[in-house]
């Protein structure tokens, strides 16, 4: 008899725990979500200056304090937004000193430099960045006239920006044996690159491109492989999103599940 009421007080204290303090068992997903975000590669890469915390309750994300420009917002609610158990994110991140105001030349320097730097194929880095009166001027090194012209494609294709005059050079000497260019080493970083941060990596690069800003598009990503849905307008839309993403650090392969309205 007493080690039957036991029993039944035994179970009535763990049903009551998991009616009273759901708390309890649901800390440790958020737990795990506050730790992924924290060590995802586009918290510890591009934001890694930023002042960002993370408070995870239920699923229910919510991002306060202050980054160092407007796209860092985005890549942070988008790598949050993609990682298991996050049901939503409120993102109430401010940027630090205020963002310039749209479409003015520090604007467009703004955007222009991010977009260089969601892409692996151009040199973000060797790359400086000036703007008048809606105008880029681009200066700095590139590693073929290849590279060159897309840094000016990707430049004019961004939302405000008049015409690109592209100033940079294209280096001639020549590669020391077993000597890795900074993409082919940024590549090699890539492979560890985590899904989430790639998610957020393609949908930031698509909204800053005004190509593609407007397209209704889907992004899911596994073991680096994105995976594009939704609608564009027309064939050339399509093909073009999968292209530009297919250039964004840590995509191994596209696959365009997108359909032509």
């Amino acid at each position: 008899m007493n080690k039957t009421k036991f029993s039944l007080a035994l179970i009535v204290t763990v049903a009551t725990l998991f009616l009273t303090n759901p708390s309890l068992f649901a800390s440790d997903a958020d737990n795990r979500i506050e730790s992924s975000a924290k060590q995802s590669y586009v918290f510890k890469t591009y934001l890694k200056g930023d002042d960002i915390n993370i408070q995870s309750k239920d699923g229910v994300v919510t991002l306060t304090g202050t980054v160092s420009e407007e796209s860092h917002k985005s890549l942070a609610r988008e790598t949050v937004a993609s990682l298991p158990g996050v049901k939503s994110v409120d993102s109430r991140l401010e940027v630090k000193g205020g963002s310039p105001a749209a479409y003015s030349d520090a604007w467009l320097i703004t955007k222009v430099k991010a977009t260089l730097f969601f892409h692996r194929d151009v040199n973000a880095t060797g790359t400086e960045v000036s703007a008048k009166d809606g105008s880029i001027i681009l200066r700095g090194q590139a590693s073929s006239p290849a590279q060159k012209d897309l840094t000016t494609e990707y430049a004019m294709d961004v939302d405000g920006v008049k015409n690109v005059k592209n100033e940079m050079t294209v280096s001639t000497a020549a590669m020391k044996p077993g000597e890795k260019t900074m993409g082919g080493e940024m590549n090699a970083v890539g492979e560890s690159i985590d899904d989430a941060s790639i998610t957020a990596l393609v949908k930031t690069t698509l909204l800053y491109h005004r190509s593609t800003s407007v397209l209704n598009t889907t992004v899911e990503t596994k073991d680096g492989v994105v995976t594009l849905g939704g609608k564009a307008r027309n064939a050339a839309e399509k093909d073009l999103a999968a292209k530009i993403v297919s250039d964004v650090w840590g995509v191994k392969k596209v696959i365009n599940n997108m359909t032509v309205e």
